[in-house]
Order: structure tokens, then sequence, then C-alpha cells
């Protein structure tokens, strides 16, 4: 269960990451609404955390369970395309 619920909150954090991303929405054509240097390091931090106290709590197959899945969920936030985006 703990798996699950660090897993949602990295999906949430690496889309947010997804959203803001400045080089990501200047291919696209999209102007503004970059997030910044900070609020991105902050962004990466809060994704990591649940997989640290995965680590630490000792629960090895969780911690491989949401590496894995962060893993993949990043991989298919970068095949997403935004609006705008050459095809």
């Amino acid at each position: 269960m703990l798996a699950a619920a660090a897993i949602l909150f990295s999906l949430a954090m690496i889309l947010l990451l997804w959203r803001g991303d400045p080089k990501r929405r200047r291919t696209t054509g999209q102007r503004g609404g970059a997030d910044s240097a900070g609020r991105r390091r902050l962004l990466v931090a809060g994704m990591l955390a649940p997989g640290l106290i995965l680590a630490l709590g000792g629960d090895s197959a969780a911690f491989l369970v949401w590496l894995g899945s962060c893993v993949i969920a990043g991989w298919l936030a970068a095949q997403i395309q935004g609006p705008g985006a050459a095809r």
C-alpha cells in the first residue's frame, strides 16, 4: 500500500515537471508558463522523497517497484507532445 502511494505521489511530481519543462515548451511553440530552476529542483526532490522513504524503511521490493514505475512514467511523459508540436 505504501508503494502505491509513493508511486502516485511521484507520478504527480513527474507530470508537474513535464508541464513546466522550459525546453519542451519552447520546442512546441508555447510561450511563458515555464517553471523556474528552483521550482524544478523542488519538484525533483519531492519526486525522489518517497523512494528515499521506501529505501530507508528497508522495503527493497517496494523500492524497486517504485523505481521501475518512475522510470516508465518519466519515459511516457517524455513521449507526450504538447499542443502545437510538429507530428
